[in-house]
This record gives C-alpha cells, structure tokens and sequence, in this order.
C-alpha cells in the first residue's frame, strides 16, 4: 500500500532572504539564532490515515482561507501554499511572521484526484485524500484443457 510522502520545500539552512528578515536589533545569542528563525515561516502539519483516507491537519491560524491558502494537485503532488499578510499599523512592534510557505506532499499514484476534500476549521486546514477501496474479484475458474 502506498503511503503520502512528505516533500519539505526547505532545506536544512533556510532561504538566504531569511537571513535578512532576523531583526538585527535582537541581541545574538547563539550562532544558531539565525538558523532557527528560518523555521518561524514553516507551516506545521501532521498526516495520518483515518478510516481508510489519508489525512492531512496544517496549522494556519489567522488565515482567511478563500484569499490567503491554495491547494492545488499536479503530477501526483498536493501543494499548500499560503500567505500571511501583515497589516501596517504605525508606532507598535510585532514578532508576528508574515510571509508565503509551502509545503508539497507525494500523493499514491492510484489517488483519485477529484475526490480530495478540504476544510478549515478553527485555524486548521484538513485535506483528506481518500484511497480507492480494493475491489473484491470473485475466484475465476480456470478449465483444464484434455
């Protein structure tokens, strides 16, 4: 049986723009501070299977998800791509994260693309992608020939 793969759009470094996005102003702790906050934009997720169906949970709270997540199948792969935006209030300080993640899983080729299913409750987003049911064959007899 197959499984869904996960397919991380990041490597282990994060995108060099990233880099530039740490506030400079923070006190530097550790080399590593900067590695860490590459990981602030990734999109945490969870996939599991449920009643036969591959289930895929991703947390995006604050997310309207008509304008801001995109979900999309192309060559066996399902994409969900989103984006925080953030709003621009003069005279405050914000650690929020805005910005575009993505995250791509490697469906089962014997998927059936137009049953995949996807909701958004409470600040997560659930795909199910259903798994076609093995279709019981009957024994065929096979005759001997004399």
């Amino acid at each position: 049986m197959s499984t869904l793969e996960r397919r991380e759009t990041r490597g282990i470094l994060p995108d060099l723009f990233d880099w530039f996005d740490a506030p400079f102003t923070a006190p530097f702790t550790s080399p590593f501070s900067l590695l860490r906050n590459g990981e602030e934009h990734a999109m945490r997720v969870e996939d599991y299977v449920e009643n036969g169906d591959h289930v895929i949970r991703a947390e995006l709270p604050g997310i309207d998800p008509d304008k801001d997540v995109d979900i999309t199948v192309s060559n066996g792969v399902l994409r969900i791509h989103g984006e925080r935006r953030e709003e621009k209030k003069e005279g405050r300080r914000s650690e929020f994260r805005y910005g575009s993640f993505t995250r791509s899983f490697t469906l089962p080729s014997d998927v059936e693309v137009d049953d995949i299913k996807a909701s958004y409750d409470k600040g997560i987003l659930t795909v199910r992608v259903p798994r076609p049911k093995p279709a019981e064959e009957e024994p065929k007899r096979i005759a001997i020939e004399k």
